[in-house]
């Protein structure tokens, strides 16, 4: 994210430019997004939970006996069904900080699960300042006006996810249409939709499991795309979704979005422990199938790979012909020269913790923050420097806002407005 504002704040913490905050009464790990002088979230209450399950031994681990017999097939757990939980979107006033309005888009029992760790909230909303868009996965997405009236709703089914762990690919808005991906184990598609009535442009159905990243539109030299993630990254014409290209880029979780210029795509899925996060430079023009006949050749369409990028979860900020890559965990941060996908330097925080969040641009200086609150900033450049004063005492998943003076950073107990 590259920020043009000019009087953000460099210096804060829970007593020193924190001009407001609201005390969040449900929880998402979506990031909040702002239209002039309005600040909109989503986030789901729990009205009625089952008790947390206790953790029995796990097989395999020291002291168990060694599991038996034929692999067990997963079980799907939906206990779920039993709770019941309220999805809502709320209104902020950006100067004050008082709720404007509250809207529930659904109450009832969850229509799939999610991961212990996560939220029914993981998508981020989007707005062109006339209407916001608030996508919940597999319950459904809501189209308010700016004063919280419905407009009109839509939904797009309900599928299996990995593990039960739900869904968190946000809604991408580009010329009045919505693009929804929606990536599971049963049904995957990319659809385009009217923005004004919902009805449906186009669907195209993808060979691909469950998916957390979020498309972009990839302006280039060559044309406009609309690129999404998966094991295999692809490109479609935004109008028709015509298949352009598509590469197979492998990596553990497709988490973290693409990054572009006008010459190339920079892109790559999450790795682990076992698996590598590949990043490729896609050239501008990339027609049919361009994946590389083995991880070390290029291809027609693929400028170069870098094996070693360790992509973690925050997505690559390009910058200044340099991509910053924030691992996971461990502190590790990575520069690469974009033109040739050589190392500037590598580098290491001590004592960071985990990093969901995408990083940001400001006043030269490449930012990011850690779940527990910890912000951190690069000298953007050739040279490792980094500072850490700045800290806000809670945990944070989402990706901050940003205005002309005021940073929104949405924690799971309050939603702070950052200025001086």
């Amino acid at each position: 994210m590259l920020s043009s504002a000019k009087n953000l704040p460099e210096e804060w913490g829970n007593d020193k430019n924190v001009a407001w905050t609201y005390e969040m009464d449900g929880l998402g790990w979506s990031s909040p997004v702002v239209w002039g002088d309005k600040v909109f979230i989503a986030s789901t209450f729990p009205i009625k939970m089952n008790p947390v399950p206790e953790r029995g031994p796990i097989p395999g681990q020291p002291g168990q006996n060694p599991p038996q017999g034929p692999p067990q097939q997963e079980v799907i757990d939906t206990s779920y069904l039993e709770e019941i939980y309220r999805w809502q979107v709320t209104c902020i006033d950006l100067k004050t900080g008082e709720e404007l309005w509250k809207q529930t888009a659904y109450e009832g029992a969850p229509k799939t699960g999610k991961n212990p760790n996560s939220t029914y909230a993981c998508e981020t909303p989007v707005t062109d300042g006339k209407r916001v868009y608030a996508y919940f996965g597999m319950h459904g997405l809501f189209c308010y006006d700016v004063e919280g009236k419905l407009l009109w709703q839509k939904d797009l089914g309900v599928f299996n996810t990995q593990r039960g762990w739900g869904t968190g690919s946000s809604p991408l808005l580009y010329r009045n249409i919505l693009f929804i991906q929606n990536d599971n184990e049963e049904n995957s598609f990319i659809a385009a939709l009217d923005a004004a009535t919902g009805e449906e442009k186009w669907r195209v159905r993808r060979d691909e499991k469950t998916n957390y990243s979020t498309p972009i539109i990839w302006k280039n030299k060559i044309r406009t795309e609309l690129i999404t993630a998966g094991k295999t990254a692809r490109s479609y014409d935004p109008e028709t979704g015509k298949l352009l290209w598509e590469l197979k880029i492998g990596g553990e979780q497709t988490i973290p979005s693409p990054v572009g210029n006008q010459d190339m795509l920079y892109v790559g899925n999450a790795g682990g422990r076992e698996v590598k996060g590949f990043l490729f430079a896609v050239k501008a023009g990339a027609e049919g199938d361009i994946t590389p006949t083995d991880s070390g050749m290029l291809s027609e369409g693929v400028a170069w790979i870098n094996p070693d990028a360790n992509i973690g979860n925050p997505s690559p900020l390009l910058y200044n012909g340099k991509l910053y890559i924030i691992s996971s965990r461990g502190g590790e941060i990575l520069c690469l020269n974009a033109f040739d996908g050589e190392v500037v330097y590598k580098g290491r925080v001590p004592g960071l913790g985990a990093v969901w969040a995408s990083p940001w641009v400001y006043n030269n200086k490449v930012w990011f923050f850690d779940e527990r609150g910890l912000t951190l900033s690069l000298n953007a450049g050739d040279t490792f420097e980094y500072t850490s004063d700045n800290r806000l005492d809670d945990k944070f998943w989402a990706s901050v806002a940003i205005t002309d003076n005021a940073y929104l950073f949405k924690g799971v107990e309050k939603l702070y407005c950052v200025r001086q």
